[in-house]
């Protein structure tokens, strides 16, 4: 496989599942992950078996049924939930456990009143365990973000050497900036002597709206795998977006990264996976939203008229969204007025359009927006106005 591919891992059905009021029935799990894998995701994260009876059904089905992409179960470093986990996963074509401990001081100290002596031999115990299951093993240093990068650089050697496949480095409560991140994936690339034996893997969360972002600088500096939710669901303030960074890969081509994502595919399941969860998508969300193709400035719009890359980067066809539109508000132009007239099937001239215009300002200071029936009864009064002069 290209050194440039970077795996997408999908944790909607387990890390965006953790939004409260966003539980989801094994059915429900079973048809979003046929289009996780329709979209082209590499790993779906099907659950946390141990966590409930519905959650190890979930797991179970999702593993007879898809084929194409590697179903992974998450633990903790504990016996009882690795064993569970790989009795879940035992129809997966391609299991995988994903298993760990948290590595920064604060949790040893405040979670398992432990050493990091302790926490290190523990991390190793549960690859080894995982390992006598399945060949591809996941390891997760939890808060890695606010890990002593010496101290995370000797759990990630330990585990690679113990079997993980992949290291997950978490930046669990989004405290990371990205150039922070980057650095502390930079410091494992340099320091781990058997870090090319293992894919290391960006799970950000977004506290501080930085998610993304530190993802991005995650695989600059050396990640290949990104885990992420359909639009940014997740615990808190969410994870990583899997459009935006999709998206993000597919449009800087200078960064010589590519995913398998089918990008025509992202508008569809994000209204699906907003339906099914019964979560909103915010207007102004990147790629999905709503308002994301939408113009409703004067100038914007005359540049847009004129050339959509002034103001569009994407096509919205290439995501599977509607067409750009033009909103009318009391901050459009002519220009905007004359094509959405056009639009209509109304033909008028500048000095048609000039004159409707004033009207249409004074409509629009009313109304937060001016609709295509508001449009038809400005043209019609007009015309008839036009009528009786002549």
């Amino acid at each position: 496989m290209s050194d440039n591919k970077i795996f997408i891992f999908d944790t909607t059905l387990r890390d965006g599942e953790q939004v409260p009021g966003c539980k989801l029935n094994t059915s429900e799990k079973i048809d979003l992950a046929l289009q996780l894998e329709d979209l082209g995701v590499d790993i779906i994260e099907a659950g946390f078996p141990i966590s409930s009876p519905g959650d190890f059904a979930s797991v179970n089905e999702i593993s007879k049924i898809v084929k194409n992409v590697t179903v992974c179960g998450l633990t903790r470093a504990v016996q009882k939930d690795i064993e569970v986990a790989a009795e879940a996963l035992k129809y997966a074509q391609r299991p995988r456990i994903h298993t760990g401990i948290g590595t920064s001081d604060l949790h040893i100290r405040a979670k398992f009143n432990a050493t990091r002596t302790e926490i290190l031999a523990r991390a190793v115990q549960a690859v080894k365990w995982a390992k006598n299951f399945v060949d591809d093993v996941e390891f997760y240093a939890e808060d890695a973000g606010r890990t002593d990068n010496e101290y995370l650089a000797q759990v990630i050697e330990a585990v690679i050497k113990a079997g993980a496949t992949t290291v997950n480095i978490p930046d669990t409560t989004g405290y990371c900036l990205p150039h922070q991140y980057g650095e502390k994936i930079a410091f494992l690339k340099n320091n781990v002597p058997n870090i090319d034996k293992a894919v290391i893997s960006c799970h950000c969360h977004n506290d501080l709206g930085l998610a993304t972002a530190n993802s991005i600088a995650g695989i600059i500096n050396g990640a290949r795998q990104i885990e992420c939710t359909i639009n940014g669901l997740g615990e808190r303030a969410g994870n990583t977006s899997l459009e935006e960074v999709a998206m993000i890969i597919q449009q800087h081509k200078s960064m010589n990264f590519y995913t398998s994502i089918v990008s025509k595919q992202l508008n569809h399941i994000s209204r699906t996976v907003s339906d099914v969860m019964r979560m909103p998508v915010q207007p102004n969300k990147a790629i999905v939203g709503s308002n994301a193709f939408s113009h409703s400035s004067g100038i914007h719009q005359d540049g847009f008229l004129k050339d959509a890359l002034t103001y569009e980067i994407i096509n919205p066809e290439v995501v599977g969204a509607d067409s750009s539109k033009i909103v009318l508000t009391a901050r459009s132009g002519r220009s905007a007025l004359a094509f959405r007239f056009q639009k209509l099937g109304f033909q008028f001239y500048r000095n048609d359009v000039d004159t409707l215009y004033n009207d249409f300002l004074k409509l629009a200071d009313s109304k937060k927006e001016v609709n295509d029936e508001d449009l038809n009864a400005l043209a019609m009064t007009y015309q008839t106005a036009v009528c009786l002069q002549q």
